[in-house]
């Protein structure tokens, strides 16, 4: 219903930022990474997502889109509901978050308040075997960057494409993206920064 809303910046508050928008204030629930981007009196743009239930309908905001699309796959996973994503979120930012996710890495999720090691486990393993299927699917066979790299499963490429997919972007914006970077010698993370880098540019 709503892809974003972009005014002025009227009030903040934990997991809470107000955007004026031609005099009507749009009350959006919200991560500490894009409140920390914001100032009250200054322009505001939040992406957003309405979450309809029976007894309320609320407002999500974020600075990026990676940050939306994170949330919107976190919401997926049996058992997290909108204050677990947030919590998440508040905690990690997104091109972490993607990483941890492709990588196992439990630890990252947990730091988050409210987050025991159950769901960092579920939230994991339901992502990162959605990711890895889909990039077997629609990316088997392909390489990048002239490096000659086919796409296997637990090789950099891979793993750096899932990411990239967890922030929503597309195989074809990803291959671009990691044409010309060095797949060999740059860690994992490394590839997925650079990647980020070309794509925002």
């Amino acid at each position: 219903m709503f892809y974003y809303v972009s005014g002025t910046v009227a009030h903040l508050a934990p997991y809470l930022a107000v955007i004026d928008c031609g005099g009507v204030g749009y009350a959006c629930r919200t991560t500490n990474v894009t409140l920390s981007a914001l100032t009250v009196g200054k322009p505001g743009k939040l992406y957003t997502y309405l979450n309809v239930r029976e007894d309320a309908m609320e407002l999500y905001g974020f600075a990026t889109e990676e940050e939306l699309n994170c949330y919107k796959m976190l919401i997926g996973v049996s058992g997290v509901g909108p204050k677990a994503a947030l919590s998440i979120l508040s905690s990690t930012p997104p091109d972490r978050l993607a990483l941890a996710i492709i990588t196992g890495d439990e630890k990252v999720l947990t730091s988050a308040p409210g987050i025991g090691k159950k769901i960092a486990q579920r939230i994991i393993l339901e992502l990162k075997d959605k990711l890895a299927k889909g990039q077997l699917e629609s990316m088997a066979g392909e390489s990048y960057g002239g490096t000659g790299v086919t796409l296997i499963p637990e090789n950099k490429v891979s793993e750096a494409s899932a990411a990239l997919a967890v922030l929503g972007y597309s195989q074809s914006e990803i291959g671009v993206a990691l044409k010309g970077i060095d797949l060999d010698s740059l860690t994992l993370e490394q590839i997925i920064k650079q990647a980020l880098r070309k794509m925002v540019k």
